[in-house]
């Protein structure tokens, strides 16, 4: 395995080698979709440009010229009227006129404290006019004071305001706010501590959290703040390694973004910090993991990268409601060192309708090629688009149990009851209501009530469920678990899974199967939504979930 160095300047490398193929467009800025890109690119350009142990294709002064001019177009889009509400901010979208574009919170919340990072390691290379253009932004990030807000939420909007507390308080001087920063950190916590992350496996905020965290560790050397921050960084990569199987992060979402799903795509933080898997041809949403090391504790790390023994990881949720009380959520992830599957019991209102409920995860250590490497079933909701899985209703009711998952979807009467999923490439044996198939080392059965059209994409393979009151269930099996059950290819895992098919209720409303573990589930809602989710004749409890 590279040791994290070269890791690091792999992926500095990777990212530059995009910027540099990418033209600039009419506004002097590669990307109007998201300033933040912009920033992010030329930090990459620069670095790569600058490090002679990185090999790159192209010509680095001209690079750096690049890097530096789209520096200062960026700097250029701040707000810096004095009395506006948004000093110190900068727009998020662009737009076709980026001078135009209004300000927006967002941008400054991580990229002001990435700034003042990039500001304190590479200042003293950058050319007299840029670094004082550096200074003049950070004076005004700073003087703005979008980080001067109290803790509420606990989540990672407050976790990047702590952390520019602490690093703006010390780069100017500004005791009060370092201690403000300190109480904030001493608060988030213990927060997550008691209570765990409320934004559970949200990659796009999570990462938030590490960078934000990681970035104040880095600059800072009070040793009281640098023992919290230290104790915050073991606490998100202990919760990440729970659920990292080889690049990929397995379990339900609070939240995702494209490159989440159906194929785990943000992978430049995992690649860092566990190496086990081959970086992709292109990197997405890289944003400063590249810059930004913290080495995960050891045990975590080892646990993560060594699935040889199954196990499952439990976990109970505390979602705050606007009213200040909170839901428990029970989420539940079965993990190998083949394939992970599992789900979240309950249903959650998420941001933009994008609560990843369940799937099966291959990992990306394996040979997917171009495949996705999540297998699920969705029943279309709000936001859905043709394509993207992201979005669903809240009429499914799940049983994640071990290597299987069982999926109702009660649709109601006048709605479209037709379910959409998504399957890996590989080789696939397709029966009436049911197929069968093998990916990356992995066989799955799926079984639908309904009949179902398969339609074979260059990366993937989609599948329409029809008829009312559908239902799936789905189930996982390495080589090595087929062979002890003497099957020894895919003709003899279909053969072996056709006899062992669910039993789905005639309105269904129900479904019983016994899984390749011998246990028997059965799942079933009434017409009230009332569900029943049943292990070997007991209802399933929630007593031994952790936090």
């Amino acid at each position: 395995m590279l040791t994290v160095e070269k890791r690091s300047r792999q992926v500095v490398g990777k990212v530059a080698a995009q910027a540099a193929a990418r033209e600039l467009l009419p506004s002097g800025l590669w990307f109007h979709d998201d300033i933040r890109n912009n920033f992010y690119y030329a930090s990459y350009l620069h670095a790569a440009a600058s490090d002679p142990e990185i090999k790159v294709r192209f010509d680095r002064e001209q690079a750096k010229r690049t890097a530096e001019a789209v520096f200062g177009r960026v700097l250029e889009l701040q707000d810096r009227r004095e009395g506006s509400g948004t000093y110190g901010h900068w727009p998020l979208n662009l737009g076709d006129d980026p001078s135009a574009a209004e300000p927006h919170p967002l941008p400054v919340e991580l990229m002001g404290s990435l700034m003042l990072y990039f500001f304190e390691r590479c200042g003293g290379s950058l050319p007299q006019e840029l670094r004082a253009g550096f200074e003049t932004a950070l004076q005004a990030v700073y003087d703005g004071r979008f980080y001067d807000r109290p803790l509420r939420e606990y989540g990672h909007h407050e976790a990047k305001y702590t952390a520019a507390k602490l690093l703006f308080g010390s780069f100017y001087g500004d005791d009060e706010l370092l201690e403000d920063g300190r109480r904030s950190l001493k608060a988030l916590l213990e927060r997550v501590r008691s209570r765990g992350m409320h934004e559970y496996g949200s990659q796009p905020w999570f990462w938030h959290w590490v960078q934000a965290f990681a970035c104040a560790r880095l600059l800072l050397d009070d040793e009281d703040i640098t023992a919290d921050l230290n104790a915050m960084l073991d606490f998100l990569w202990t919760e990440r390694s729970l659920h990292h199987i080889g690049g990929a992060w397995a379990g339900p979402h609070a939240r995702g973004l494209a490159a989440d799903a159906p194929k785990d795509g943000n992978v430049a933080f995992d690649y860092l910090q566990y190496g086990d898997f081959k970086l992709p041809p292109q990197l997405v949403r890289a944003e400063y993991a590249g810059f930004l090391y913290y080495e995960a504790p050891e045990h975590a790390r080892r646990a993560a990268m060594d699935r040889l023994v199954p196990v499952e990881v439990k976990k109970k949720i505390l979602k705050p409601r606007e009213d200040g009380s909170d839901r428990e959520l029970h989420s539940y992830t079965y993990l190998t060192d083949a394939y992970a599957a599992g789900g979240m019991w309950e249903r959650s209102e998420e941001f933009d309708n994008e609560q990843h409920r369940w799937d099966i995860t291959l990992p990306l250590s394996y040979e997917l090629g171009g495949s996705v490497n999540q297998a699920y079933f969705i029943h279309p909701g709000q936001g859905y688009g043709e394509g993207d899985l992201r979005h669903e209703s809240p009429y499914a009711k799940i049983l994640p149990d071990r290597s299987a998952v069982l999926a109702l979807y009660p649709v109601p009467e006048g709605e479209d009851p037709t379910i959409v999923g998504v399957l890996p490439k590989g080789e696939w044996i397709k029966e009436e209501r049911a197929l069968f198939g093998r990916a990356a080392g992995v066989y799955l059965a799926v079984y639908l009530r309904g009949d179902y059209e398969a339609e074979e994409a260059d990366d993937r393979v989609n599948v329409r469920g029809t008829g009312a009151a559908n239902a799936v269930v789905i189930e996982a099996a390495s080589e090595e678990e087929a062979e002890s059950l003497d099957v020894e290819d895919l003709e003899g895992f279909a053969e072996l899974m056709q006899g062992r098919a669910p039993v789905f209720a005639p309105d269904g409303r129900g479904v019983s199967y016994r899984s390749l573990h011998s246990r028997r589930l059965e799942l079933s809602s009434d017409e009230n939504g009332e569900t029943s989710a049943k292990i070997d004749g007991r209802e399933a409890e929630f007593g031994d979930y952790a936090k």
